[in-house]
């Protein structure tokens, strides 16, 4: 199966990408994976300010995947610039790279665009406009504020040509309305999902398992989530949709695209098996081979309501 697809100005090798916050800058995974066999890599959020994340512990298992509560530790905007840019610039050729940013405030999304957006070494940006440790007051994160998704991406948009990705929520409830938003105040695709809320207790304390208490839930028992939330934000949007959450194989990863999706992102698989998205990639091709599908992009066109996406 050729797994070639045309998005955003630019040709992706294959359609597998590494999520934000899975693989750092790449640096940090790139002796133990092959990043340029890859369609690309979303980096760690970016935030104004250096942050050192929340209270250890930041990760915990269950059975169904994997608690995080790492808080969006980074450098910050000027280390990045001064220490991570520059290794991507030398080191990643054919892997499209996505900067993740994140705010506390709307104004801090303008100022890092500003400052990034004269820089080297990758594509564009993707808005993480749905982790809860950057929330507006009263504890909503922007994506569940159909006024914040708009006031960012506009003001995002005023201030760069480069792509723009929306990160929206998995317990929006009205993700076709947030899609339609998004569209209309400049995004050029939209990544679904984030990690779900929840939170893990030990049972014979009851006390947290995580130091920040709760945290994200990622991994397989985030795909059915995943993979609805694709469906719902096609009805609201023509742009072009990045599909994340439990994909640990080839078919989680037909799956998305038969939901509409037409690129996916692998996180918490990577956890587990540093080299879990180059078998993926891998796994694809003989895939297509075994179903008779020529190309990735007739999955994207067979998935269900793409003529009539838009117009509901």
């Amino acid at each position: 199966m050729k797994l070639e697809t045309d998005l955003f100005g630019v040709q992706f090798q294959n359609p597998i990408l590494l999520a934000a916050g899975t693989c750092g800058f790449g640096q940090e995974l790139s002796e133990v994976l092959d990043l340029e066999s890859l369609g690309g890599f979303v980096t760690k959020s970016v935030t104004v300010e250096p942050r050192v994340g929340n209270a250890p512990p930041r990760v915990t298992e269950f059975g169904g995947g994997m608690l995080n509560s790492i808080g969006l530790t980074n450098p910050g905007l000027e280390r990045t610039k001064r220490d991570k840019l520059p290794w991507l610039r030398s080191n990643v050729r054919r892997a499209k790279v996505l900067v993740s940013l994140a705010g506390h405030t709307v104004e801090q999304y303008f100022e890092l665009i500003e400052g990034l957006d004269g820089e080297d070494g990758f594509l564009g940006f993707e808005l993480n406009l749905s982790c809860p440790n950057d929330a507006k007051l009263g504890g909503l994160p922007f994506a569940l504020d159909v006024a914040a998704v708009a006031e960012i991406l506009t003001g995002c948009r005023a201030r760069t040509q480069r792509p723009l990705l929306a990160k929206l929520a998995p317990n929006d409830l009205d993700l076709a309305e947030t899609a339609r938003i998004a569209t209309d105040s400049g995004a050029d695709g939209l990544t679904l999902v984030n990690t779900l809320p929840g939170i893990l207790l030990r049972g014979a304390s009851g006390e947290p398992e995580l130091g920040a208490g709760p945290g994200g839930v990622s991994g397989p028992a985030l795909r059915p989530v995943g993979l609805k939330a694709v469906q719902e934000a096609r009805k609201g949007t023509n742009l072009p949709l990045l599909g994340v959450g439990g994909v640990l194989a080839a078919q989680d990863a037909v799956a998305y695209a038969r939901a509409g999706a037409s690129l996916v992102q692998i996180g918490t698989a990577t956890f587990a098996a540093p080299r879990a998205a180059q078998r993926v990639v891998a796994g694809l091709a003989r895939w297509g081979r075994r179903h008779g599908v020529g190309a990735w992009t007739e999955l994207i066109a067979e998935s269900p309501d793409r003529e009539n996406a838009w117009q509901t």
